[in-house]
């Protein structure tokens, strides 16, 4: 069963690509995901990564959290699942 974590304190100069690899080195990355600003089409600081495993994603996570990536230390934490929103009576 796929594994989604959150990372966050990227620097806004990572690009999804860059982040798949740092991740890779530690279990099969499903996907790499850099949270991307609307407006600004800027980096908002934080992605999310989903491993094939649980045990890939506790690995990345217990290697790279704190760790130092373009003079920025990330954090790697387990992906909390998304709240529901309420819907709005009509």
């Amino acid at each position: 069963m796929a594994k989604k974590l959150f990372v966050g304190n990227l620097p806004f100069s990572m690009t999804d690509d860059q982040l798949k690899q740092i991740f890779s080195a530690h279990g099969n990355v499903v996907s790499a995901n850099i949270v991307i600003d609307k407006f600004s089409q800027r980096s908002k600081g934080f992605a999310f990564i989903e491993f094939e495993t649980e045990e890939e994603a506790a690995a990345a996570m217990q290697a790279l959290d704190g760790s130092e990536q373009d003079g920025r230390n990330i954090a790697v934490k387990e992906a909390l699942p998304r709240p529901e929103r309420p819907t709005q009576d009509m």
